[in-house]
């Protein structure tokens, strides 16, 4: 069974094992980086989930609050481990992350920006329902931004 934890001092190091493939470092940063990125982005709300199934962990995710506009749950990172790709892993946490942001209630909507070459993550994301923005950042001119709205 799927679930996130809470990364926290018994657990990091485990996570900082994972690993995504060659071709997925062009989209996602390390593990580490994940969880010193989410350190950096405290004052945002950053937290990093754990994935776990079966008690094996087997992928990351980092949230904050983007409170600048649109304001919104921002999915910084998001990664399944290279070892348990392909068996619906991804959908599935996405779903939970889902879940339990739209319990929390403080935002509308959950933004992600996405490569436009990542072909697989922009497939688990339209399947579960997040739109193209329209948006092209400046700063990231090759990359959608999608768009899941709680009101769906």
């Amino acid at each position: 069974m799927v679930l996130l934890k809470e990364v926290n001092e018994s657990n990091w190091y485990e996570l900082a094992r994972l690993q995504t493939t060659e071709e997925q470092q062009k989209y996602v940063a390390s593990a580490v980086g994940i969880m010193a990125r989410a350190y950096a982005m405290r004052k945002s709300r950053a937290k990093v989930y754990a994935i776990v199934n079966d008690e094996v962990y087997i992928g990351i995710a980092m949230i904050r609050d983007m409170d600048e506009y649109p304001e919104c749950y921002e999915l910084q990172q998001f990664f399944i481990d290279y070892r348990y790709q392909n068996y619906g892993y991804g959908k599935k946490a996405l779903k939970l992350i889902i879940d339990v942001l739209e319990k929390e209630k403080k935002y509308t909507s959950i933004e992600v920006c996405v490569k436009m070459e990542d072909k697989s993550a922009i497939h688990v994301y339209e399947k579960l329902g997040f739109i193209d923005t329209k948006y092209i950042s400046p700063d990231v001119p090759d990359a959608y931004n999608l768009r899941y709205s709680f009101s769906q």
